[in-house]
């Protein structure tokens, strides 16, 4: 079913602590299960909610605030309908899913209603839905203390579920495409040695140290990188200019160096199409060209920087 048809939404915390994420989840066809173990079924399947109320303040001696509350969670489980978007957030991803109407008792007293098509955890292009690629006005939902609650980013939900750009952004991602493309031509503008200046810039931005100093006496590499985490060794080497004959010579003496884990090497104007230098390469063999170094420096927080190299 798709997103877009959704008449309403609504988080649901599947278990106290999640007890009952994976076993809902991950199960075929996959559920919706509801705690508030009480002997009322019968009675919530006809619609009198009186009784369960009655039953929270003077059973389990619930406030009148919190048998209420418990109440309306309830008839949301028990009423909503199949065109209602169900939504959890699992090993820091968002799953969703609609549910059939029909609710079952199971013998510890919970209820489930089975899902339609299984919970998804990507939108319907097919794109993943990680808590650090959602907006906060959605993933604030994971601290609600109840069980079952109105999700407010509804719009948003759907839209993100879709994969429906809002204008603003749209906008947003072309005014930072312009400025990727205005800095090409700086970037091109550079000599060798703010070239190579504006590389070490952005991979010490990055959290990668130098072993050695830029330029150093080593004809083979400009910049020799170690990250300070995981000690892996980077090899840079830095060109405003450079053939595929050339990348070929240094990626020969990378191949004879033992200690390095990865190359990179930089070319701002390369002869010919640089992005099939590395046909067949390892992974670990990387070519960068003026359209990289670009978003890069946007990235590393240097356009400013290039902007007074260049003025």
């Amino acid at each position: 079913m798709n997103p877009s048809a959704a008449n309403n939404a609504r988080f649901i915390k599947l278990g106290a602590s999640g007890d009952w994420e994976t076993q809902c989840i991950e199960a075929t066809p996959g559920s919706i299960r509801l705690g508030f173990n009480n002997p009322l079924h019968k009675q919530c399947l006809e619609g009198d909610w009186d009784a369960l109320k009655d039953y929270m303040l003077n059973e389990q001696r619930r406030t009148k605030g919190k048998a209420t509350e418990i109440t309306n969670q309830v008839r949301d489980f028990y009423t909503l309908d199949e065109n209602t978007l169900w939504i959890t957030f699992y090993r820091r991803q968002l799953w969703w899913c609609f549910a059939s109407p029909k609710v079952t008792q199971l013998k510890d007293g919970t209820r489930i209603r089975r899902t339609l098509t299984g919970w998804s955890n990507k939108s319907i292009g097919g794109n993943d839905l990680f808590v650090e690629s959602l907006s906060g006005s959605l993933t604030k939902t994971r601290g609600f203390r109840g069980t079952i609650c109105s999700v407010e980013a509804f719009e948003y939900l759907k839209r993100r579920l879709c994969d429906k750009v809002l204008p603003e952004v749209q906008a947003a991602r072309a005014c930072l495409d312009d400025l990727h493309d205005s800095l090409i031509p700086l970037i091109h503008g550079l000599n060798w040695m703010d070239f190579e200046l504006l590389c070490d810039l952005i991979f010490s931005n990055a959290g990668w140290q130098r072993i050695a100093t830029l330029g150093g006496t080593e004809k083979s590499v400009d910049l020799d990188l170690v990250s300070p985490v995981t000690q892996r060794r980077l090899f840079v080497q830095v060109k405003s200019q450079a053939t595929k004959e050339t990348f070929q010579q240094y990626l020969e003496d990378f191949e004879g160096h033992d200690q390095y884990d990865e190359m990179f090497f930089v070319v701002h104007s390369p002869r010919g199409d640089a992005s099939k230098w590395t046909a067949g390469c390892d992974a670990k063999i990387k070519v960068l060209v003026a359209a990289d170094v670009a978003r890069l420096t946007v990235s590393a927080g240097l356009t400013d920087w290039l902007i007074r190299k260049c003025s």
